[in-house]
């Protein structure tokens, strides 16, 4: 295996928010990522948690066996959420991202790499937008939930820039 170029996600991966993808396999086009349909999330990301997905193996005893072996049973998404920073003066975020839209998150896992297999598309419903509110010396915060509605596209390839 020849050398690795690892990299902190932090300043590389892209997270954006689009409206819609015309795609049946969401896979959005240039023109999606970057027009009035999409908003990039990256800047105001504080904390990041879930976007994965899970197996829940089903086991398989049989009577020819003390070991009990298994299959791949049901894929389930993780609890997924994004932590935003609060803006004093505008609340983009928090109106774009209220209880009940419904969406895609696209993750750009290597950030705006053309062609690389590293982006991750999650249709989601905002299931809550919660703030965090603290006396401490700490920035303002808040948390937003989202129900994984639908199957995330995995690994496909970034589109090409215009």
């Amino acid at each position: 295996m020849s050398s690795q170029q690892r990299f902190m996600r932090r300043g590389v991966t892209k997270f954006f928010f689009l409206q819609t993808i015309a795609d049946p396999g969401n896979v959005p086009i240039r023109t999606e990522l970057s027009g009035a349909n999409a908003t990039d999330l990256s800047g105001a990301i504080s904390d990041i948690a879930g976007w994965s997905l899970a197996n829940s193996p089903i086991d398989t005893p049989d009577m020819g066996s003390t070991l009990t072996t298994s299959i791949p049973g049901e894929d389930k998404a993780d609890s997924s959420s994004l932590t935003f920073y609060e803006d004093q003066v505008t609340d983009t975020i928090e109106t774009l991202l209220k209880k009940g839209v419904v969406g895609f998150v696209v993750i750009m896992r290597k950030g705006d790499v053309p062609a690389s297999k590293s982006m991750d598309v999650f249709p989601v419903r905002v299931a809550s937008r919660a703030p965090a509110y603290s006396a401490g010396n700490d920035p303002a915060k808040f948390t937003v939930t989202f129900a994984i509605s639908g199957k995330p596209t995995l690994d496909a390839a970034i589109p090409a820039a215009t």
